[in-house]
């Protein structure tokens, strides 16, 4: 299979970005990393090691944090660990999970690589950089360990994949709609304007692009739930609301489907309607 990548960079606001693409079959994937006072936001993938390389190189980095354990955000960690000696931090949820092997299906090796074992350390409730203290925001839903980041000196906000894109269509099987909402929700009482996301990149209106993206999920759980009480089944729900056939889909044999979203709305309704 003839797998086609791509690697930019730009600097935005004093902010180094790094930004690498896989493409295969009609599925193209991108992922960004950010450097800012000495921290390294997210590693890369390691398909995209020998991009990414040249980039960390050129930068003057004290200390890496991870938003999550997904491998096109941790791809490049066992790098920096062992050949550019640098700290690691992440949520202290999936750090034995990274510890080990990758583990995650072909599909996802053929797009981000291998994932080779690295040592992170718990990242705790802030941490500090040369010249700015930030804050560490719980914000799972898209992965079980999902954190972003503020900077409290500059006001931007380092979101991983809680944005991504502003109407979203599919997701992995293990995200859970209802708690993204919560964490769309968590963040926008935060002050800050810029947003620069891991897929999107940057966001001039962070603020305003989140709303948007939160307003859009209230709107399709209000639709979703509402088909579901009238007794139409998720993959009718599924037609009505995602009719378009996206490859990733087919691709990744289900794990990526807008199903998904629908189950998780219904499942977090009725959980809450037996709860009353």
């Amino acid at each position: 299979m003839f797998v086609k990548k791509n690697f930019k960079q730009q600097t935005i606001n004093g902010v180094q970005m790094g930004n690498g693409t896989v493409a295969l079959q009609g599925v193209k994937l991108n992922v960004h990393c950010f450097v800012v006072d000495g921290v390294l936001i997210d590693t890369g993938a390691k398909s995209l090691e020998k991009d990414f390389k040249p980039f960390f190189n050129q930068q003057d980095i004290d200390q890496v944090v991870i938003t999550h354990f997904h491998e096109d955000h941790t791809g490049c960690a066992a790098f920096l660990q062992k050949e550019m000696h640098l700290p690691i931090y992440m949520s202290d949820i999936m750090i034995e999970y990274c510890e080990n092997r990758a583990d995650y299906p072909m599909y996802r090796k053929i797009f981000w690589g291998k994932r080779s074992p690295f040592q992170a350390k718990a990242i705790g409730k802030t941490f500090l950089s040369r010249h700015a203290t930030w804050d560490v925001i719980e914000t799972p839903g898209h992965a079980i360990d999902h954190l972003a980041f503020l900077n409290h000196e500059t006001g931007q906000l380092f979101t991983g994949d809680l944005y991504c894109q502003e109407k979203t269509k599919v997701v992995l099987r293990e995200e859970d709609i209802p708690t993204i909402i919560q964490s769309l929700k968590k963040v926008l009482t935060y002050n800050f304007e810029e947003v620069f996301c891991c897929h999107a990149g940057y966001l001039e209106d962070g603020r305003a692009a989140l709303q948007r993206k939160l307003d859009y999920l209230l709107d399709l759980q209000g639709k979703i739930i509402k088909f579901h009480q009238d007794g139409l089944p998720p993959s009718q729900i599924k037609n009505t609301l995602f009719p378009k056939k996206y490859p990733i889909v087919f691709f990744s044999k289900g794990e990526w489907d807008s199903v998904h979203i629908i189950n998780s709305i219904i499942q977090e309704h009725m959980k809450n309607s037996f709860s009353v």
